[in-house]
């Protein structure tokens, strides 16, 4: 919907800028999707001026045309060859400047240049009305009628004003809004100001010479009709002003009655329709429904059959004039012939007008409001307005009484509203006076008050505020949505990160990149043996959960560790010849610990055997500990989004593996089951095994990764070959490479291992990869050189390596 700012300033004293009424139109639900500059004239008469014609002479090569010079205001007159046969010395006329841009009507625009035109020097161009788009006459130019002195902008002689656009994207349930009047008491409401309605105080009744008889037959379809006759009208073109306001909201002006009505369709809300009286015949309008299948001829020359629930205004021999609400007939419209006007302002029912536009397919501004309801209380107002207005555009007199048929008055809604209830749904208590103020600026009445509650009287135009709940909705939009402040136990971080914590979303997530690993998923009995912990290194049995009630002496306690379950589960899978084995379990630990029972969510990973099933093109090898440290990494990277620290570790339940520490708490460690505990469980290959404390993977987990685009720069591979001592861990080396190089380096990766005859006993010879790479350029040798001198010189100094070059 379009709003017209100059067009809401007859109605509310506003002096905010159009910036700061889109804000308070968006706070009060009626939300502000755009604003755009309206021109009164195709780009605003802007390098027009007024022009005097000081000479004018016939041009010596061409017989149809005129050599003058023209003064526009500026220090020399300027020579104009001009085509016009009514141009002449003494005019005052419109002068296009040079470098000025025309939007002549029907045509392209085109900008003035300097020219010749045949052998003569034209600075200018004098313009005819349709050459600015003021008109479509081409008879010769404008000749002003006119004392501004020379040079003095054409827009100011012709009242060219801009005007800014308001859209608004209004929701179904607001048709009390759906006009200039209707977002005015918006804002009356926002800012306290007055609405002012237009004044009808001088309508009054001319005569009764052309008085038309109403009969309302179906008053459930229209509960209120009111009419009045308007004789001697001329039919012509509206006023320019008349004319800007429509335009600038987008409806096309047509003639000054049908402007008129759509005028103060768009001023009040009130759809009108003005029928030529001498078409009605009996000189009566029956409002009723005709027969299923009768047929009607729309405006738009479309013949329809009418059902037998569509709303008719027919003349006194009960033929169709017009589709109530929705669109009129050929026969009984405004023509430029018409004389005398009926003009109508109705109150339709809502249901009956939507069923009808539905069923024909016809979207009209008036069905627009009279589907989402329009006020009942206003139908007179706005009749009155309207004939106003056309006595003022097309003269004649009113040759009728008012005809007002409302036989049964429309009451307000009233709505039982408690204040507690106010408190609890805006989360906020209002003060009572700032309540009944709010009201009261909406029109909304109050009364039968009391300690406890009140009696909201709500008029019947807000159709969409009959429930305690629709009251204190518009309390709040006035109120402001923006001052009710968020209790502190509603945080925003709480409310981003809530959906992205969910445990079970997450445990999902990874149970799909493990599946997706080959990995099946297993669930144990978190009952066990007592044994374990007496045989096993890394358990204590005073830390046992003992049952009471024991089901067996096998399953007597509660599991300190996940693995030994799991070497169950593997060793009954070899005894069924399933020796490549690989699989996970999401499960819980439980301790006594000084007294208290602890939980603690873990998750395992198992690997044994081969690594792939044996097939004709590639041999398989056996299991090794880098395939499940990369499935550890892996799960953690996954939701971490970076590589954590490393330590060896030699501890039991390996034989050797590592630990992952996330700000030195032990997050998870991996490694190769110790063989001689792998034995008690019945097992003869290796198995590795992964475990990771998943609570506190879960609290650190990182769900702000952000991901960025690949660069468009090439990557440089360079190998290193260290001579390390063998204490030396990948992990050192890797430490020190990122931080002497944190910004070209991608990556590193030792690709071969060697420990031989050709160097010393207690050294290890690795190769290492380096991926090196510049975001915002191509690397360059020497960059690269001095990159890798600068690792070397790290990796000779910090860990004592012999360099092969």
């Amino acid at each position: 919907m379009k709003i017209s700012l100059n067009w809401l300033k007859d109605y509310i004293n506003i002096n905010q800028s159009p910036e700061e009424i889109s804000k308070l139109l968006t706070d009060t639900g009626l939300e502000v999707e755009g604003l755009e500059n309206f021109e009164q004239v195709k780009g605003g008469l802007k390098g027009l001026v007024i022009g005097e014609v000081l000479t004018c002479e016939k041009h010596p090569n061409a017989d149809k045309l005129s050599v003058t010079t023209v003064d526009i205001g500026s220090d020399n007159p300027v020579p104009i060859v001009c085509g016009a046969p009514n141009v002449a010395k003494g005019q005052k006329v419109v002068v296009a400047t040079v470098g000025a841009t025309l939007y002549p009507e029907g045509h392209d625009p085109f900008q003035i240049k300097k020219a010749k035109i045949r052998g003569e020097v034209s600075e200018g161009m004098i313009c005819a009305e349709d050459e600015i788009g003021l008109g479509i006459s081409h008879d010769g130019i404008m000749v002003l009628d006119t004392d501004l002195p020379n040079g003095t902008p054409a827009a100011e002689y012709f009242n060219l004003t801009d005007d800014i656009v308001i859209e608004i994207g209004l929701t179904p349930n607001r048709a009390d809004a759906a006009s200039h009047i209707g977002v005015a008491r918006d804002l009356k409401a926002a800012i306290k100001t007055a609405v002012h309605w237009p004044e009808v105080g001088d309508f009054k009744i001319d005569n009764t010479d052309n008085a038309i008889e109403v009969s309302v037959e179906n008053t459930e379809a229209c509960p209120r009709y009111s009419g009045v006759t308007i004789s001697g009208v001329e039919v012509k073109e509206s006023p320019s002003w008349l004319k800007q306001r429509l335009e600038a909201i987008g409806v096309a002006p047509i003639n000054n009655v049908v402007d008129a009505t759509n005028y103060v369709l768009h001023e009040m809300g009130q759809p009108l329709h003005a029928f030529d009286a001498d078409e009605i015949k009996g000189k009566k309008v029956l409002v009723k429904t005709l027969p299923q299948g009768t047929t009607f001829t729309t405006l738009d020359e479309k013949e329809r059959k009418l059902q037998n629930t569509d709303l008719m205004i027919c003349n006194g021999d009960s033929e169709g004039m017009c589709i109530a609400g929705v669109f009129g007939g050929t026969k009984s419209g405004v023509k430029d012939s018409t004389k005398n006007i009926f003009l109508e302002s109705a109150y339709f029912s809502a249901d009956y007008v939507r069923k009808t536009a539905q069923h024909h397919q016809l979207k009209t501004d008036a069905s627009f409001r009279y589907e989402r309801g329009t006020d009942p209380e206003i139908t007179v107002h706005a009749l009155k307005r309207a004939a106003l207005l056309i006595k003022e555009l097309g003269g004649g007199s009113i040759s009728s009484e008012v005809v007002d048929i409302y036989p049964e008055k429309i009451k307000n809604f009233e709505v039982p509203i408690k204040f507690k209830n106010i408190d609890r749904l805006i989360g906020k208590h209002i003060a009572r006076d700032r309540i009944f103020e709010i009201l009261n600026l909406l029109d909304i009445g109050t009364h039968k008050e009391s300690d406890e509650s009140f009696v909201a009287s709500v008029p019947p135009y807000r159709v969409d505020v009959q429930r305690e709940a629709d009251v204190i909705e518009e309390i709040l939009r006035i109120y402001g949505f923006n001052n009710v402040e968020l209790p502190e136990f509603v945080k925003s971080d709480y409310l981003a990160d809530f959906p992205a914590r969910d445990r079970n979303k997450t445990q999902k997530s990874i149970t799909e990149l493990l599946v997706s690993n080959g990995f099946y998923e297993i669930m144990t009995n978190s009952l066990t043996r007592p044994s374990y912990a007496e045989q096993a290194a890394d358990l204590d049995e005073k830390h046992s959960v003992v049952i009471l009630n024991k089901l067996s002496e096998d399953l007597g306690v509660m599991r300190q560790s996940m693995l030994y379950s799991g070497l169950e589960v593997a060793m009954h899978n070899i005894n069924r010849r399933q020796t490549n084995l690989r699989f996970f379990e999401f499960g819980k630990t439980y301790f006594m610990q000084e007294g208290d029972y602890k939980e603690s969510n873990r998750l395992a990973i198992y690997m044994t055997g081969d690594i792939e099933n044996e097939n004709w093109i590639n041999k398989t090898r056996k299991v090794a500990f880098h395939d499940i440290s990369h499935m550890l990494h892996l799960v953690v990277g996954r939701l971490l989004g970076k590589e954590l620290k490393t330590d060896v570790t030699h501890d039991f339940p390996f034989d050797y593996g590592l630990k992952m520490l996330l700000n030195d708490k032990e997050l998870g460690k991996v490694g190769k089951v110790n063989a001689g505990m792998a034995r008690k469980a019945g097992l003869k290959q290796e198995i590795f095994y992964a475990d990771i404390d998943w609570d506190l993977l879960l609290k650190k987990t990182n769900n702000n990764i952000v991901y960025e685009e690949v660069s468009k720069f090439p990557e440089v591979r360079r190998d290193l070959s260290l001579v390390i001592d063998k204490k030396v861990s990948f992990e050192e080396i890797r430490e020190i490479a990122q931080n002497n190089e944190q910004r070209l380096l991608r990556s590193i990766n030792v690709f071969d291992v060697y420990e031989g005859e050709n160097i010393d006993k207690d050294k290890k010879a690795y190769a290492i990869s380096f991926i090196l790479q510049d975001k915002e350029k191509t690397l360059t040798d020497k960059v690269i050189d001095k990159t890798m001198t600068k690792l070397m010189s790290s990796f000779e100094s910090d860990l004592g390596a012999i360099i092969r070059k």
